[in-house]
Parts: C-alpha cells; structure tokens; sequence
C-alpha cells in the first residue's frame, strides 16, 4: 500500500468520515482555511490513481468512497513508522513516549489490558 501525503490523507480522514461524498461535502467538513475546490478534486482524482478511492456517477457529478478501510491504512502506518524509526520495535516505541513523557504508567496498564484482551 502506498504512503500518502498529508494533504491526501486529510481527504482520506473527511472520506472515512462521511463514507461517500462529493466534493463539496469533503471541502465542508475539512478545517479552515478550506482548500479550493479545484485542489480537493486533483487529490481525490490523485488518491483514485493510487487505488485509495473509487467513485460512482450521480447526474453530472461523482460520489466518491474510500477502496481502503481506515484500520488497514493506520496499520500499515503505524507499522511503517516502527520500521523506519524504532527498528521495527514496539518495545522501543513505547520506551521512547515514556522517556519523553508522553505517555504514564495508567495508560501502559491500559495498553496491557488491552494487549491481554486480544490474546
């Protein structure tokens, strides 16, 4: 699965969201400043090319709708963001956000709660 660049995978975020939409309801719900609506039709013809999108034809216009699942592209983020910068290791992922701080002992018991969960 290809990586998508950020202004591709905020139309990917407005698309998950609303699961079917034209442009104009992608522009409306996307933060300000809002992009033209020229640019959001180039990404969304950009993120069909690269197989994230689909679309079916209502009148003149199209209703587009995401071709991958949220869950599977975050899970081939999150695990290409633990190759390039932890060495492929959670361990380290998480042993970095508790040396930093970002993350407490509450919600590592939570995260093992969760892991034992699934297990």
């Amino acid at each position: 699965m290809k990586q998508l660049t950020k202004a591709e995978e905020e139309i990917m975020q407005a698309l998950w969201q609303l699961k079917k939409a034209n442009v104009k309801s992608v522009i409306e719900i996307l933060p300000e400043p809002k992009p033209a609506y020229n640019t959001v039709s180039t990404i969304i013809r950009i993120l069909e090319s690269k197989g994230f999108v689909d679309y079916e034809k209502q009148g003149k216009g199209h209703i587009y709708f995401p071709m991958v699942a949220k869950e599977s592209y975050s899970n081939q983020s999150i695990n290409k963001l633990v190759d390039n910068y932890f060495q492929g290791s959670f361990k380290s992922m998480v042993s970095f956000f508790v040396q930093k701080n970002d993350i407490d002992v509450k919600d590592i018991e939570g995260l093992l709660k969760e892991i034992n969960k699934n297990n």
